[in-house]
């Protein structure tokens, strides 16, 4: 790769690192190609990205990004994957993946802009989807209405009752 190509690729990836808040650096060292390649078509199937460059470039394009916190983590094969919005989603799936892939092992994270050791990112796996939380928060703000309708509909219902039993 010439020094135009790494210099058009590490503008690339910092286009990608400024529109992104969680990331997720992986130790991809004894990981199979064909098993990189499944990793990228799953990540690419919820819209992420997977993407495993050399560090000295990794480093250069990170600069004046969110991800520049992880500097102390781009040592050793550093693979990153990341997703612009749905930092959850793609930690259940890299989770997911790492239970059939032992090569696979986590060096540190970016979430919502800050740093997270391997062991949070278990926990951030189990948190529940962005569609499933936005369902129950909607949820929580229908019940309130549906009880006052209820509420209000009562004095009209208990007449009606009233008015029913009474003979002709």
């Amino acid at each position: 790769m010439n020094r135009e190509e790494k210099q058009h690729n590490v503008e690339v990836l910092n286009g990608y690192f400024r529109s992104t808040n969680n990331a997720f650096l992986i130790n991809y060292s004894g990981l199979k190609v064909v098993d990189a390649t499944e990793v990228r078509r799953k990540i690419r199937e919820i819209d992420g990205h997977f993407v495993v460059v050399k560090n000295t470039l990794a480093l250069r394009a990170v600069k004046e990004t969110a991800l520049e916190q992880l500097e102390s983590f781009f040592q050793g094969p550093t693979a990153i994957a990341f997703h612009p919005k749905d930092a959850v989603g793609i930690a259940k799936l890299l989770t997911d993946i790492r239970k059939g892939n032992p090569h696979l092992e986590f060096k540190a994270a970016l979430v919502e802009g800050k740093v997270v050791s391997p062991g949070e990112i278990q926990a951030i796996a189990s948190l529940p989807s962005r569609e499933v939380m936005l369902s129950k928060l909607a949820f929580l703000l229908k019940a309130p209405l549906q009880k006052l309708t209820s509420v209000l509909n009562a004095p009209l219902r208990d007449l009606g009752l009233v008015l029913k039993q009474v003979p002709k």
